[in-house]
């Protein structure tokens, strides 16, 4: 593909272009657009981003303590809690039994999002939860007034298994639940940075009481996870090896198919009509010294900025187009989900503190 080379020429721009102040640093008002990017303040750590379908609203998660779950009016782009805990909010339903009690707004570290829509302007938003608990939050969506910012409801939760720390969620449209571990106990990061199996997909159906391993999904950091459009199976991210994993539902010891992405490392994964979205920073950096490295046995945190890429998979015929990338920016660095809304671009990240969105030019390039 010919977009393969230009991710090598935009790296060679890695300093330059970006709103920095004299020492380096990103300037002091956080909302400061930078040569790239305008952003969205006020949502820390947007691991994970879900579009509620028709709507103008973004949900965004956040990997902190305390980060919870925004709600995001993309036509204002301004960002406020959701999810606070009030009465209104908590309406328990029995189909998720783990939890007495729903998750505490000081402590909710939201991950990996799953929306499903269930209705005209309803839904149900599982939520990866490492606050308090691990566990997969379950919330009910109401989107069906025009007038109005959507509601939401926490119905209850899932919990992991003992020691498992989930990453991404995803459901079938029976109410099956999967999600990823991308490292179970006894591996590290250090483990899928050097190619070694990690991580596992889980699942848990209604009638279940606790989530299993499925055989076969065991990968080099699972990673993202989405379910087929039919429900015949799954598609997850590999974050070791960068590779697309597709699964039938009804056999997972051999995968269906393999898809390395090209030159990034694809995080999050979600549909976009026929197509899978991901986003995930460039594979081999010059700005950070090339590759991500292993210094004395711990795999590094890449917290030196790296350029981005945002691309869609065919899952038919298993080709990449690209939709964007970019250079470092040190104000928006761990970019790992990605939302088309109209011409606008919306970028999640696990890192920084805001969102940032992108204007698309009218003719995307493939």
């Amino acid at each position: 593909m010919k977009w393969l080379s230009m991710l090598g020429g935009f790296a060679m721009l890695a300093l330059t272009g970006c709103a920095t102040s004299p020492s380096g640093r990103p300037s002091a008002d956080a909302c400061t657009p930078t040569a790239q990017f305008s952003f969205v303040c006020g949502a820390n750590k947007s691991e994970d981003l879900a579009h509620i379908p028709a709507t103008p609203w973004i949900v965004a998660s956040g990997f902190a303590t305390g980060a919870g779950l925004k709600l995001v009016d993309s036509r204002t782009r301004q960002a406020r809690f959701w999810f606070t805990a009030a009465a209104d909010q908590v309406a328990p339903d029995p189909a998720y039994p783990d939890c007495a009690t729903p998750p505490d707004p000081t402590l909710f570290t939201a991950r990996g999002l799953s929306l499903r829509m269930t209705g005209a302007g309803q839904g149900r938003l599982l939520v990866v939860n490492h606050g308090g608990r691990e566990a997969i939050e379950v919330f009910a969506i109401d989107a069906r007034n025009d007038t109005a910012p959507p509601t939401l409801r926490w119905q209850g939760c899932l919990a992991m298994p003992q020691g498992h720390v989930a990453n991404a969620v995803a459901s079938y449209s029976d109410g099956t639940v999967l999600a990823t571990v991308l490292t179970r106990p006894g591996t590290s990061i250090t483990d899928f940075v050097l190619g070694r199996t990690t991580g596992g997909v889980y699942q848990r159906g209604p009638q279940e009481r606790a989530f299993r391993l499925l055989p076969g999904t065991e990968l080099p950091g699972n990673n993202g996870l989405e379910t087929a459009r039919d429900d015949s199976g799954f598609y997850v991210i590999g974050f070791g090896l960068r590779e697309v994993v597709a699964y039938a539902r009804n056999d997972t010891r051999q995968p269906l198919w393999r898809a390395q992405a090209p030159e990034f490392m694809p995080d999050n994964i979600h549909w976009d009509g026929d197509k899978l979205l991901l986003a995930g920073m460039v594979r081999d950096e010059p700005a950070c010294g090339g590759l991500r490295k292993i210094v004395n046995g711990i795999a590094d945190g890449m917290l030196c900025p790296r350029g981005y890429v945002v691309a869609e998979l065919d899952p038919e015929s298993r080709r990449f187009s690209l939709i964007a990338y970019g250079m470092p920016d040190p104000a928006f660095n761990g970019v790992s989900a990605a939302v088309l809304l109209g011409d606008d671009l919306w970028l999640g990240s696990y890192q920084a503190d805001r969102i940032a969105v992108l204007r698309l030019p009218k003719h995307r390039m493939n």
